[in-house]
């Protein structure tokens, strides 16, 4: 098996790196400040049984996908990386069917985000693979 540059294996450990930060931030932000975390995926904060789901939910949404972004980088086992590309890949599907059949906003900046981000995963575990 050919070796990955170890120039290569650490660029990608940033290029991972940064965006897991940035979901668990987002993920405690649920928590934290629910306001500034709602505004920043331009959703309303719902209110009552709604706003406990949406915190809930969305907290454990962001916070598993950067948790098992860094746990494979830290443990170099990829086979993490792979909840957080299942999870990212629904959100995709799901932007996508919101918008196919319920009305809703088509947001491709989400949609090229989560996109990227699933790429960077997989070329990832490819690459720690063979580090």
């Amino acid at each position: 098996m050919k070796q990955v540059n170890p120039v290569m294996v650490s660029l990608l450990r940033v290029v991972i790196g940064l965006p897991a930060l940035a979901f668990i931030f987002l993920g405690l932000s649920w928590w934290m400040v629910p306001e500034f975390a709602s505004f920043q995926l331009r959703m309303e904060l719902l209110q009552g049984s709604g706003r406990t789901t949406q915190i809930a939910d969305l907290a454990s949404f962001f916070l598993t996908i950067g948790s098992c972004m860094l746990i494979g980088l830290l443990t170099r086992r990829p086979v993490w990386f792979f909840p957080a590309i299942l999870l990212l890949g629904f959100a995709v599907l799901g932007r996508c069917i919101a918008w196919g059949f319920h009305g809703a906003d088509l947001t491709l900046d989400m949609i090229i985000v989560e996109l990227v981000v699933i790429a960077l995963l997989l070329v990832a575990s490819r690459s720690l693979n063979r580090a």
